[in-house]
């Protein structure tokens, strides 16, 4: 069933009004000289002339994509097929590092198409321009195609899910330079792109460093581009990373979980910081630790811990001489012992709450010998931070400040901010693809 034409007086004002907003900053340059104006004039026809010609050809998603920015070319946007296509002809004809057949891409008719359209009419560059789309969002829909990764989805929008095409041409129409977002993986996390750069290394190498470079894959293809806000901590590395704006903003040491109370593949929301915390002391660490001190005549107060009756927010202090101390430390009886905020609590000035059932959160922490370590697997789960203002900074847009006596102090962040955290071994080094230690066994186990 052919599609309704659109008239072409308000086919050539959309373009016009396309053209517009992709050329005003040059115009004023372009009209200077007679030649220059010339060209341009001419380059401004042969695209409104292409305009038509996908007005004419395009359909589904793809044709929804470019109604929104009247019909005007991405590839050909000049008048003519450009260097982009070649660069996602490079990344096509690679995608079996992807895990992926590049014969489902066509390449080769991709090449005859440009070809053509190349010293051809304005038919043959729309059928150029659309192979070009279809194949893209073809690709980048497969590549980041959903794999279950033993990740935890705190809200069911975090869950990937197979973009459309419409969504995935929209996001490459954005930045500045499409060569850029193309030969950078835009549309992928940049611990995906640094992966992908290790897989040609693994087909040299054992089936079983292949199989887990395939897994530190799949997990990372579940992340999202550098142009989506997020937060990533990597428990395997050590190490935080944020993006904004096409680009990673920051980097930092953390300590995380350890192999017996290993940090979780989890996704959540960062969606408020709490200034001058209290520590809620883990079951098994007031048993080991605090009760033992307590038997040896130490002071709860003095060492900075207070008791309560329970674990809700209604809970009533406790006389710590009504405690069986014996009892909590052969495990027989529970205590709830929180730390009082300063300078010595576990939390330091903030932890940041991506609100979740595990009880996972990142935080500040006045203990700065174990951020020094290679190895940073101390935690009881939850991620200590190397620098906790700084991060504040980013998510807050502001200074965390001067903090007051007050405890618990509430601030919601004006932008909620994803955050995943996931685990990958796989690494680059001086020979190619190697490995860090699998302190967790998630390797051995294909996932979580």
């Amino acid at each position: 069933m052919r599609s309704a034409r659109i008239p072409l007086i308000l086919l050539l004002i959309a373009c016009g009004t396309a053209e517009a907003a992709h050329a005003a900053p040059a115009r004023a340059q372009a009209a200077r000289t007679p030649a220059a104006a010339a060209k341009k004039a001419a380059a401004t026809a042969a695209a409104r002339a292409i305009a038509v010609a996908i007005s004419e050809q395009a359909h589904g998603q793809v044709k929804r994509f470019y109604a929104t920015r009247g019909f005007w070319p991405l590839w050909a946007s000049s008048g003519r097929i450009g260097p982009a296509a070649d660069d996602l002809l490079t990344i096509l004809a690679t995608a079996d590092l992807d895990g992926l057949d590049a014969d489902d891409y066509k390449v080769a008719e991709l090449k005859e198409r440009i070809a053509t359209a190349r010293t051809g009419s304005p038919e043959d560059i729309a059928r150029a321009e659309l192979a070009l789309s279809h194949a893209f969002a073809d690709y980048v829909a497969d590549v980041r195609r959903p794999t279950d990764i033993g990740m935890t989805y705190v809200e069911p929008e975090l869950k990937p899910l197979r973009p459309r095409a419409d969504t995935v041409l929209r996001a490459a129409s954005l930045p500045a330079s499409l060569r850029d977002y193309l030969t950078s993986m835009g549309w992928m996390s940049p611990q995906y792109v640094r992966l992908r750069k290790l897989a040609a290394d693994a087909l040299a190498g054992t089936g079983d460093e292949q199989a887990r470079l395939r897994l530190n894959l799949d997990r990372a293809r579940q992340l999202p581009g550098p142009w989506v806000r997020h937060i990533i901590v990597d428990a395997a590395a050590g190490r935080l990373f944020y993006y904004e704006g096409g680009k990673q903003q920051g980097t930092m040491r953390v300590v995380v979980g350890t192999p017996a109370t290993p940090t979780p593949m989890l996704a959540g929301t960062v969606r408020y910081a709490i200034l001058n915390p209290y520590w809620n002391v883990p079951s098994d660490l007031a048993q080991k630790r605090i009760a033992p001190k307590m038997l040896a005549g130490a002071s709860l107060d003095a060492m900075g811990f207070e008791a309560l009756s329970d674990w809700s927010p209604e809970a009533t202090k406790l006389d710590p001489a009504t405690i069986d101390w014996q009892a909590v430390a052969d495990g027989r009886q529970e205590v709830r012992l929180r730390q009082l905020p300063g300078g010595d609590n576990a939390m330091g000035q903030v932890k940041f709450m991506f609100p979740n059932e595990l009880g996972i959160y990142l935080h500040d922490t006045p203990d700065r010998a174990l951020l020094a370590k290679p190895d940073r697997h101390f935690s009881n789960g939850c991620v200590r931070l190397e620098d906790a203002p700084r991060l504040g900074r980013w998510l807050l847009g502001k200074p965390l400040g001067k903090v007051a006596k007050q405890p618990e102090q509430d601030v919601a962040l004006a932008q909620p901010v994803p955050i995943y955290l996931t685990y990958f071994t796989a690494t680059p080094t001086e020979h190619g693809l190697g490995f860090l230690d699998d302190v967790y066994g998630r390797d051995k186990q294909g996932g979580d």
